[in-house]
């Protein structure tokens, strides 16, 4: 509309302009032509020219404020030369009050536009006016001031609580006593509860300002591990309004650490079993090639020389010959017993079928297949009854004997005591005893020239739920110490 308002004031005032200049016209003698206005119809013309002005835009602050100025100096020359040049009165009125309402007019579309902001000139904010600023306010002014003060907080608690909600770590929030506010869904996800479940009490949590591996209690009795956070809020003054604890799942990253662990583990005990096979590989070496060997050779000695002089010796000669062969023969055996025995530990095929066993009973048969009660003495009561295998408590019996006759010195005890729910089975020797450098493998598995009795003892004892230990005895001598279960009476 301001184009087109524009355009026709522009068309009006150049018509009014050229009719203006037409009619001052005069004839040679100085009068006007008839039908037209007379002279001072001039003033029409800076009229029109004022007219036309107002069509062209002025874009600028500055320029529109030239284009009024020379608008109003146009229409106020109208007025002035239509009241100059009047020669006729009525005529002249007629011109000045043309002229006056075409200036009236233009200043005040002047004025209008002068109020109106040009584009370029048009702040970025506007400014109240003080006809707005004269105006009442409504009534219902402060009923919308205080629902858009009162709605400000509401929304911004909502935001927070989206905000709460939509998080992936697991949220409680607390007050300054330790008290539950509100958790996140990924809280109640976390633990099982419902979603109209919020426990007041929370569950164990780091101190604040701390964090770490965490176990969270869930609904069903059950834990998830976590990684936890709790971090206070602090007021504008630095005091504590209260607490956020953040958790992170974490039970599928302990899932695998576990599973490395325990791979780690079956790793160790791998090599554990590679180096017990490696450490018997050795000892095994060692005890064929000294303790299995020396009967071997004994043996094969012996009866190269009763096989090569057989007819030049004497018959006690060659029976003395033939038992030495025997003995190392049964010694020999023996070991290949005891080898055999100690695979089977080895591999945990030992299988132990415990009862009552007289004690006494055993003892007396043992030492006299050995020794043929020739510098053992037994002290032990005939209803004395331990609970073990039989064919294990020989096994033990025999190799104490044989290692208290053959490392130590008669007259060896035996002798057996009761004590709580057991018994005690001890060999008392009156040797010199056992050296110190060697107690702490005395019941390993090989001990240079010892063979695999005490290693055989140690774990036949503790496969029928006893224990064997060794203990110095004053002046001299060795005492090994067998514990057994005692049979019920």
């Amino acid at each position: 509309m301001g184009r087109l308002s524009r355009l026709i004031a522009g068309c009006a005032g150049l018509t009014v302009a050229v009719l203006g200049a037409l009619d001052t016209r005069t004839l040679d003698d100085g009068a006007p032509p008839e039908g037209l206005l007379p002279t001072p119809a001039v003033a029409l013309v800076p009229a029109g020219i004022a007219l036309f002005v107002q069509m062209i835009p002025a874009s600028g602050g500055r320029a529109h404020r030239l284009r009024t100025v020379l608008v109003a100096l146009l229409a106020l020359a109208a007025a002035a030369l239509a009241t100059a040049g009047a020669s006729d009165f009525p005529a002249a009125t007629a011109a000045a009050l043309l002229s006056a309402l075409i200036a009236g007019a233009i200043l005040f579309r002047s004025s209008d536009d002068a109020t109106k902001p040009t584009p370029a000139d048009a702040p970025a904010t506007a400014e109240p006016r003080d006809d707005d600023a004269a105006k009442p306010a409504p009534a219902d002014a402060p009923v919308a001031a205080a629902t858009a003060a009162a709605a400000a907080p509401r929304d911004q608690d909502d935001f927070a609580r989206s905000l709460l909600q939509s998080m992936n770590e697991a949220v409680m929030v607390l007050d300054a006593n330790y008290r539950v506010i509100d958790v996140n869904r990924r809280w109640r996800e976390l633990t099982g509860y419902p979603d109209d479940d919020v426990a007041r009490d929370p569950p164990p949590l780091p101190p604040p300002g701390s964090g770490g591996d965490w176990t969270i209690p869930r609904a069903d009795g059950t834990a998830v591990p976590v990684l936890a956070t709790m971090a206070a809020i602090p007021d504008a003054a630095g005091a504590t309004l209260g607490y956020v604890a953040t958790c992170v799942d974490i039970a599928d990253r302990k899932h695998a650490e576990d599973a490395l662990t325990e791979h780690a583990a079956e790793l160790e005990r791998g090599n554990a079993q590679l180096a017990a096979a490696l450490a018997f590989k050795n000892d095994l070496t060692s005890m064929l090639t000294h303790d299995v060997a020396q009967p071997i050779s004994s043996i094969a000695s012996l009866a190269e020389l009763l096989s090569a002089d057989w007819a030049d010796l004497p018959d006690d000669v060659r029976l003395e010959l033939a038992t030495k062969i025997d003995k190392n023969t049964r010694r020999l055996v023996k070991m290949m017993n005891d080898l055999q025995l100690l695979f089977r530990l080895d591999t945990g095929s030992v299988t132990t079928r415990r009862a009552p066993v007289p004690l006494l009973e055993v003892v007396r048969t043992v030492s006299a297949a050995m020794a043929g009660d020739r510098g053992v003495e037994i002290a032990i009561d005939e209803d004395l009854t331990a609970l073990a295998d039989r064919g294990h408590l020989t096994v033990v019996v025999e190799n104490l004997l044989k290692n208290a006759l053959t490392h130590g010195s008669p007259p060896v005890l035996v002798r057996a005591d009761r004590y709580a729910d057991g018994v005690l089975l001890v060999v008392q020797d009156s040797g010199p005893g056992i050296p110190d450098d060697v107690l702490p493998g005395i019941f390993g598995r090989f001990i240079r020239g010892a063979g695999l009795g005490l290693f055989i003892v140690r774990h036949l004892v503790e496969a029928n739920g006893g224990s064997v230990r060794y203990e110095h005895t004053t002046p001299q001598g060795a005492r090994l110490v067998v514990t057994l279960e005692r049979a019920p009476a």
